[in-house]
Parts: structure tokens; sequence; C-alpha cells
């Protein structure tokens, strides 16, 4: 028998001043890094009446910043050879990208760009543009889906209607309707920046 091989990963870990927490593993064997940012942010942060704004805003901040025009975000990303996307949770919203080495500088400019200078190019047209794309996506996925319902109907089942983790992550179309461009400054300001350590 084959002994399993011996895996080993070289984890370094710093906190910045302004609370931002990094980790490196550092892997030299491939020309490709890969960069992930977490934020401490999902749907069990959203107030009632506001279902849907952790999983806005993972589309919210590809739509541009102060400093990148409205649709360049992906496109810089692609010109330089890479990929990324973003997820939405309960309990964090994560953004990645898969970037030649060359390109690791492009890729943590943009993360740092959109934590930032997001606020000024979060305008009432980008929020309308972003709310419908996540309407559709909740239209196509569970509106009209078979099975659809399912996780709405399993979460009511488990968790009562008040609990965190109560509501679906995309939200409700009435909530999703009813955020204001008031609300979505708000929530940003509170959830995607570092923390301060105390």
């Amino acid at each position: 028998m084959t002994p399993p091989a011996e895996l080993t990963y070289a984890l370094h870990e710093h906190t910045l001043p302004n609370g931002l927490r990094v980790i490196v593993n550092p892997e030299h064997h491939a020309p490709v890094v890969a960069v992930n940012l977490w934020y401490g942010v999902g749907s069990r942060d959203e107030e009632p009446g506001s279902t849907g704004l952790a999983h806005l805003f993972e589309h919210v901040m590809f739509q541009g910043s102060e400093n990148v025009a409205s649709g360049e975000h992906f496109d810089r990303l692609q010109a330089a050879g890479a990929t990324g996307n973003a997820t939405t949770w309960f309990d964090r919203t994560n953004y990645f990208e898969a970037v030649p080495t060359g390109a690791l500088e492009l890729a943590l400019w943009l993360e740092a760009d959109r934590m930032g200078h997001l606020l000024p190019a979060l305008t009432q047209a980008n929020l309308d543009t972003q709310r419908e794309v996540v309407k559709e996506e909740k239209r196509q996925r569970y509106d009209n889906a078979p099975y659809g319902d399912t996780i709405e109907r399993l979460l009511g089942l488990a968790f009562p209607a008040d609990h965190p983790y109560g509501h679906t992550v995309i939200g409700s179309m009435d909530d999703l309707d009813a955020a204001t461009l008031a609300d979505t400054h708000a929530f940003f300001t509170r959830w995607y920046s570092p923390r301060t350590p105390s």
C-alpha cells in the first residue's frame, strides 16, 4: 500500500492596521495567483423588510467605482488573462479571481478600489440596473424553475421567519423593490470595509 502523500501548506497571516486580515499561501509551481476576498456579511445580516441586500451587493460591487467605469472591472481582469466571480451565502460574501502572476497588482488594486471608492459610483441608475439583474436571476432560478421554491420552503420549515437564516439569500421581490439608494449606501458603509482592531 502506498502511503498517502504528505501535504503542507505554508500559510502566512497578517492583520493590517486598518483591520484587514491577509492570509497568503505561496505556491511557486504555477504562474497563477488566486485572490479571494471574503466579507463577513451575508443574508443573516439583513433587517426584516430589507432581504436580498447582501446578494444585491455581490452584483453592485462589479458595477464600477469612483476610479473604474461601469463594466470595466471584468474588462480589465479579462484583458490581463484573469477570470473572476463572486458568491453570497448566509454568513459571507466572497469575490475571487485567478490571475497570471503579472496581474496580481491589478487584482489587488481592483479589490481595494471598490472597497474604498464604491459609493461615488453607486448611483440610482447603477442600483436600478443591478436590482433588475438580481430580480431576473430570482425569476430564472427560483420563481420559474421546477422545484425553484424548495430552498424557501425548507428554510421555512427549519427556521422561524424572524431567524437570521429564515429567508433566502436572494431575498424577496418586494424587499428588492423597496431598497433605496440611502439603504444601499448605509449597508455598504456598515459591512464592506475592514474592521479596526479593538
